[in-house]
């Protein structure tokens, strides 16, 4: 039986240089920042140790609860997609797949041009170009670069950790708003006012009505 795990220098490989992107482009410097990029961290080291170290998701549904998938070998490679496992076909699996990549590659672009214009600015406000859309788009990569890799690869454990991911950004992106606000006053609600936070065909009154409460 082909066993299509077991790749740790894969997984290595794969761990380093996505976090070595997203702190390059984000630059966490604060303790809640890092505290943030920890669970990123956590998520793609769960992420990757799946698809090429160890089926965790697969062996749980297996072993553990003993569960029959309908494919001979669900310890290939080919079949270690959940999609694929549960009957889908390996190729209608790769199409997905293909659609996750496009929403990651998406994702680092959003994130690349954010860094871009932030790096520009020298501390100033920057409300145009990306900015004009969407206050938080390097967030936004972030939320693109996770649901692109869960459709690339859905586990169990990167299912559970990726609304506790989202939470921790979302808490972020507002307490970094309160020391803008600090910062920029006026100018920065009236931003806020016309620009959603993390979609950019976002738009909510309540973010309106709050917005001299940051």
């Amino acid at each position: 039986m082909n066993y299509g795990y077991g790749l740790w220098i894969m997984v290595i490989v794969n761990i380093v240089w996505i976090l070595l992107f997203v702190v390059s482009f984000i630059k966490p410097k604060k303790k809640r920042e890092w505290r943030s990029m920890g669970v990123v961290s956590a998520f793609f080291v769960a992420l990757f140790t799946e698809m090429y170290g160890f089926p965790l998701t697969i062996y749980f549904l297996t072993s553990v609860l003993g569960y029959k998938l309908p494919v001979l070998n669900p310890y290939s490679h080919e079949n270690g997609h959940l999609l694929a496992s549960f009957g889908l076909g390996v190729d209608k699996a790769l199409v997905i797949c293909q659609i996750g990549s496009l929403l990651f590659g998406i994702g680092m672009i959003i994130i690349g041009i954010g860094w871009w214009q932030i790096h520009r600015s020298k501390g100033g406000l920057v409300t145009s170009g990306i900015y004009k859309y969407i206050r938080h788009p390097q967030y936004l990569g972030i939320f693109l670069l996770t649901i692109g890799m869960m459709i690339q690869w859905p586990t169990i454990s990167t299912l559970v950790m990726w609304p506790i991911l989202m939470r921790s950004y979302y808490k972020l992106a507002k307490r970094e708003e309160k020391e803008v606000l600090n910062e920029f006053g006026e100018e920065y609600v009236e931003y806020i006012k016309e620009t959603p936070a993390f979609f950019p065909f976002e738009w909510n009154r309540r973010e309106i009505n709050r917005s001299n409460m940051l």
